[in-house]
């Protein structure tokens, strides 16, 4: 995917006290970035939300019966002393990433990132077009 996503990502910063975003790939490499974030650590945080996503899925059956047939993970919330990480996917194979203060309105910023998602789904499964050569 050579085109920047980076910008879909400020509609997740609108929220008050939301901080930083990030989209992930499920193998842990950086998609996107909001532009408060550097690349170097955006790197290692993305490598760090892939492993937790997969820890979180790994405790699925801690949460309900085995033989349910709705035992998808949706979302992984850590929080620290100086704020929130909000962990979701985004669609196949990638997750959104969002830092927050402990003062941000929590429903509110999970609502805002679902619907940032659907954006992002749109455009993870359109490609870009192409110039078409006009020589020909």
């Amino acid at each position: 995917m050579n085109y920047d996503l980076s910008w879909m990502l400020d509609s997740a910063l609108e929220v008050p006290e939301a901080q930083h975003a990030l989209l992930v790939s499920a193998d842990g490499l950086l998609m996107a970035r909001s532009k408060d974030v550097g690349k170097d650590q955006a790197d290692t945080v993305a490598a760090a939300m892939s492993g937790i996503q997969s820890l979180s899925r790994t405790v699925v059956d801690f949460c309900g019966t085995p033989r349910s047939p709705h035992r998808q993970w949706r979302q992984t919330l850590v929080e620290f002393d100086h704020g929130w990480v909000f962990l979701i996917s985004a669609g196949e194979g990638a997750y959104l990433a969002v830092s927050a203060t402990p003062d941000v309105d929590m429903a509110e910023i999970t609502f805002r990132m679902q619907q940032l998602v659907g954006q992002l789904g749109k455009a993870l499964s359109t490609p870009p077009r192409e110039i078409a050569d006009t020589k020909a």
